[in-house]
């Protein structure tokens, strides 16, 4: 079947996050490069916004010579300013930057022209819309441009654009450029994020919301009408699980053609003996600042557990975990010393002053710091949901406590000012993962975390957690990933299984712990992109086939 596939001859992937850390697509786009650079070489190119304004973005290496010709000629005449360069992730795939604002004038007209061929609907746009509109039909010529100086009729090429902020890009090659095969993901559907974020429940009821009536009521029209009608347009539309593809059915009345899984590349996982004392390290600096925060001496044998992602309170399950943390303080059971520690950054306003002087002393400390639960001081500190919710179920890190918490509300970027490592160097170091979320169409940070061999706990609720349920119909913490059931009503059970799943590994002999990690590496090698990437094989299959039976039109 493979073999009789259609094959694109050149791919442009464009999202607003190429050479742009801001998000999951980020992880998505810059691990799969590598599987699809070995593939196609240089006749992939990733399109991203120039966001930089001057300065020098790390993730860019600027060319001189790549498409010097056509830059010189052609860019010029279309009014685009952009820079080619390569991007810096292992692969180092061609990558064009745009410089999107010249196009900001012609805004009302661009609307225009998409309401007019695709009944896009921007009357309602605020915020981001605009931006992210001036960046899709600034991609959108320079493909134009591109495949008009440098290709010809005979050749097979896709575009793929990622969310509805490249949704105008796509619709612009279907108008413009319609020998262009377009493809279209969408990571989680706009109105489906926003039922979520409004505490609306949104599974139970998934069957009876009409899209464009919940769009109205959240003023989300404009972005919901470009993500619907782009995915209704394009040759193949696509999402990345089932659960967010129930969402595409149901809320923009549409189908994804293919199912895209987000896979990732082990290539930043180190091996034997570095991954050894990488472990150790990371659990050294994590007991160390432990330690001089709660002023209490607790050892290697304490269990370290950890969460983080976006601050979606309740979408990322951060409500519930603190909740089964409470219920686990409370258990009698429970014969280990355990230290939670939540990293997800919040609004930061500079790391404590005191807990770094105490990691610089080698005094030992018997009293903790005054909030000893925070290692960098917020903005808005009274307000923090985080901080609330820990008052409110009694997770003070008192004297007593077996169960201690701590929030670490910055990004940890190797400079954080207190750890001073970056996020993968300490992932290592925990001994299981919590990622009960609500709402989360993959989760890339419990497929991080079993990438590294640290066990995970996750929900029903998120595409990774359904595909894990899907290699075994039970997954257990044995398995290396305990998957929770979580539906809009169950909250409290939801507690009671993370409470229930730490208690018993807590519990675990060292074999056990041994075997489970092992479980876990296991499980996340089947989400190599070696394994996943013919999704995206058969993707460009359908939509090379669309745009061949419109050019026959």
């Amino acid at each position: 079947m493979m073999n009789d596939m259609k094959t694109p001859d050149y791919i442009f992937e464009a999202s607003w996050e190429v050479c742009n850390k801001v998000g999951g697509i980020y992880t998505v786009l810059s691990t799969r490069a590598n599987t699809l650079q070995e593939k196609f070489k240089d006749r992939l190119f990733f399109i991203g916004p120039d966001v930089w304004e001057g300065k020098e973005n790390p993730l860019f290496i600027e060319s001189d010579t790549l498409y010097a010709d056509w830059k010189e000629h052609a860019l010029q005449k279309s009014g685009l300013k952009i820079r080619i360069g390569r991007w810096n992730i292992p692969g180092n795939p061609i990558v064009f930057l745009i410089d999107f604002r010249p196009f900001f004038e012609h805004k009302n007209e661009i609307y225009t022209l998409a309401w007019e061929y695709f009944q896009v609907d921007s009357l309602h746009a605020y915020g981001d819309y605009d931006e992210a509109s001036m960046f899709a039909h600034a991609a959108g010529r320079l493909v134009k441009s591109f495949y008009l100086y440098n290709l010809s009729i005979t050749d097979n090429v896709i575009f793929h654009a990622n969310e509805w902020m490249l949704g105008l890009a796509a619709l612009y090659l279907q108008a413009r450029v319609p020998e262009i095969a377009t493809i279209f993901t969408t990571h989680a559907t706009s109105i489906g994020r926003s039922i979520a974020g409004n505490n609306k429940p949104l599974y139970d009821y998934l069957f009876a919301y009409n899209g464009d009536q919940m769009a109205a009521e959240l003023n989300m029209q404009s972005k919901h009408s470009i993500e619907k009608q782009t995915a209704h347009y394009v040759d193949c539309f696509t999402t990345v699980s089932e659960i967010t593809n129930n969402e595409c059915r149901e809320l923009l009345d549409k189908e994804a053609d293919v199912v895209l899984m987000n896979g990732f590349e082990d290539d930043f996982v180190s091996k034997g003996a570095v991954f050894t004392g990488k472990r150790k390290r990371a659990r050294s600096a994590m007991l160390q600042v432990a330690n001089k925060l709660l002023g209490t001496d607790w050892g290697d044998d304490t269990l370290l557990v950890g969460t983080s992602g976006r601050y979606e309170f309740k979408n990322k399950g951060i409500d519930v975990f603190l909740e089964g943390l409470s219920k686990l303080n409370k258990d009698k059971k429970l014969k280990k010393n355990i230290v939670a520690f939540i990293n997800v950054p919040a609004w930061t306003r500079a790391p404590r002053e005191d807990l770094q002087t105490r990691l610089h002393s080698k005094e030992k400390f018997a009293t903790p710091l005054v909030m000893p639960y925070l290692t960098h001081w917020l903005h808005d500190i009274e307000n923090d949901n985080v901080l609330r919710m820990m008052a409110n179920v009694g997770l003070n890190n008192n004297l007593g406590d077996k169960v201690k918490v701590i929030f670490v509300p910055c990004y940890l970027d190797g400079k954080d000012g207190v750890f001073n490592k970056e996020y993968y160097d300490l992932l290592l170091g925990q001994d299981i993962s919590v990622y009960p979320s609500y709402y989360e169409p993959w989760g890339y940070t419990p497929l991080e975390s079993i990438a590294f061999r640290v066990p995970t706990v996750t929900t029903d609720l998120a595409g990774f957690g359904l595909w894990v349920k899907s290699l075994k119909k039970k997954s257990t913490l044995y398995d290396g990933v305990e998957v929770l059931h979580r539906s809009d009503n169950n909250y409290v059970d939801v507690a009671d299984g993370i409470k229930d799943t730490l208690l018993q590994f807590a519990a675990c002999s060292e074999q056990e712990v041994k075997e489970i990690r092992r479980n876990a590496a296991t499980i996340a090698e089947k989400a190599l992109w070696k394994h996943f990437i013919q999704y995206y094989y058969k993707a460009y299959d359908i939509a090379l086939r669309k745009a061949e039976k419109r050019m026959l039109r």
